[in-house]
This record gives C-alpha cells, structure tokens and sequence, in this order.
C-alpha cells in the first residue's frame, strides 16, 4: 500500500489532535508544551508514515498515541519534573511581607477546559471518557509528575487512556511483565501523592452545581470590590494559595487573607475578574488596572479546588502569557482591548 497523501494524512491525525494534547499535558503538566508535542507528533508521524497501514481509527489512533508518547519520553529526559510551590519550600512565615520574586522553575502550569470537549473520540464509550476526564484535575496532574517517565507513561496509558497491557508494552518496545510491573509501581506512587480527601472533591465531568457556580460568582465579586471579609467567607480553615511562578505560598485561610489585602489595597490597582474553566475546575481570570493607567493587564488565572462548598486552595498562574487560552478575547476588558 502507498504511503499516505497529505491531504488523507490531514484528515487521519487532526480528528486526534485534542485527546492527543491533553495525553501530551498529562505526560509533561505543561500546556503549552503540550501544543508544541502536538505539533512534535505529527512531523515524526508524517516522516513515518510509509510504514503506517490504515486499518481503522484505532489502529491510527494507537500509532499516534505511541508516537506522542515517546516524543514526551524524549523531552522529560532532558529536563526536570514540573514542579508546586508546596514542593519548592515551607509556607510563608510572614503573610504581610510581599511575595518572593518569580523563580526560573519548570511550574506545573493549567489547561483550558475549552480544548476538553473533544478530547475523545466521539465512538468512546461515555465512562471511558469520564474517567480520562477526571484525570485532568490539577492534583492528580500534579501528583504523577513525581512519576518516573516511564511509570509515567505507562500508567497513563493503562489507567487514563486505556491501552492493554499488550498495546502499552509495544508502544514503549517493552514486554507485559515490566509494564505490569511498571504500573504495579506507579499506583503505589500515587495513592502516597495524592490527597487523603481526594475522595471527597473528585467530581464526574458536567457543568459546575448551582452551588459551585454561586460561590465563583462570590468570588470574582470579592476581588472586584477588594472585599477581603467577603474572600475569607469562602475559604477553608485549612485553605492554602499558590502564585507560581513565585514560590512564596500561604497555608491556612488567615494567612492568606492576611495576604490578600496587599493585593486589594487601592495602591495595587483595581481587578476585574472574570469565569474560566481548568482542568475540570471552576477559575476566575483577574485582569488588573494599575493606578494611573488606562488599561487593564492580565495578572492571573485562580484554579479554584472545592470542598465541602468552601475553597480548599487556590492555584493563582501569574502568567499574563496564558491569557488566551482561557479568556476569548471578547472578554477582555474593554479599555485592553
């Protein structure tokens, strides 16, 4: 059989380019890696193509996954593991005191819900897809990047994705017992890492409870009227933030509003905030207007971990370089516009 043309080729790898990212994302914790192995993918899938032989979407799809795989192999053994405030150093022993300058570390970054929709393939079976969906939740993220790469990838691959023991240990040109082995491992790991009431706040994927929903909009409005009294309200006792790239991050909700109120100080600027979605989890973008100035600018994106219907932590990306994948342009603030 001749090679694929490229306009065939087009056709065949783009209907798998979402779940494909989101597979990158979960292999490297790093959205816009995660465009950039996307991309990686299909150049090694296209220069490989003359020994590819269609025969369904699920033979392409498996040769694709094992493609995507190993170019994310390639890139976490050049490189180290993403990386939480909580694991850099201890909390800040002083929350009136401003937070340490950003550190030049390998931050776990978030995902736009907006890239989930597709994520599968529409001939999934629904459960499947709930489970693989459920797994894109910052902690779970979070906790297999102490995996080693191949744990890694072996897990995802069996637990997340789906592939058999046999398809997992010919994608990674192992043999079953160490891909059972391998796996065996990586549970053991991640139970440790995960969170003791992970039980309790992991949801099915749908559109966020009316409570939840309510208590977003009590968010976003707090930090528009710099209502410090109103943010505690949400938040659990034992409620913690992290601001990556700054390591500095609070345990505890006095602490953090403590902190907060360097933020809502009138010298700071004003915010308007607005919903997002991450990783399955509701999220506010801030945008900041500075005083004096005639613009809004980005300055964080909140991905918001509920339990018990208070704010258990909140992950703050002081990234303005992610704003447009979470925030169409439409809802920029008018005067940045």
């Amino acid at each position: 059989m001749s090679p694929l043309d490229e306009p065939a080729f087009a056709a065949l790898v783009e209907r798998h380019r979402a779940e494909l990212q989101v597979h990158c994302y979960r292999m490297l914790g790093s959205y816009e890696e995660s465009e950039d192995l996307v991309q990686e993918t299909f150049l090694r899938a296209w220069r490989s193509r003359s020994g590819f032989r269609p025969a369904g979407r699920s033979t392409a799809r498996g040769w694709l996954y094992r493609i995507a795989t190993n170019a994310c192999l390639d890139v976490l053994r050049s490189r180290p593991r993403r990386v939480t405030p909580p694991e850099v150093g201890p909390p800040a022993g002083d929350p009136t005191a401003p937070p340490s300058p950003p550190a030049d570390l390998p931050w776990l970054q978030p995902y736009p819900d907006r890239l989930l929709e597709p994520a599968a393939p529409a001939d999934e079976e629904p459960a499947a897809i709930a489970v693989s969906r459920e797994t894109l939740e910052l902690a779970f993220v979070a906790a297999i990047q102490h995996l080693p790469p191949r744990q890694r990838a072996v897990l995802i691959l069996r637990d997340v994705v789906g592939s058999s023991a046999k398809d997992t240990a010919t994608m990674l040109e192992a043999t079953v017992a160490g891909v059972n082995s391998l796996l065996q491992r990586a549970r053991a790991t991640l139970r440790d890492r995960l969170p003791e009431r992970r039980t309790e706040w992991a949801r099915s994927p749908g559109a966020a409870s009316d409570e939840e929903r309510t208590l977003l909009r009590r968010y976003l409005d707090a930090h528009e009227r710099a209502d410090v009294a109103g943010l505690a309200a949400l938040l659990r006792e034992d409620a913690r933030l992290t601001m990556p790239p700054h390591p500095t991050w609070y345990a505890g909700r006095d602490a953090i509003v403590i902190a907060a109120r360097q933020g809502f100080d009138p010298q700071f600027g004003r915010l308007h905030s607005v919903a997002v979605r991450a990783n399955l989890q509701l999220a506010a973008a801030h945008f900041l207007l500075p005083p004096g100035a005639a613009e809004y600018v980005p300055l964080a994106i909140d991905v918001l971990q509920i339990e018990g219907g208070l704010i258990a932590e909140i992950s703050s990306f002081v990234d303005p370089g992610l704003f447009p994948a979470f925030v169409p342009r439409d809802e920029f603030p008018a005067s940045s516009r």
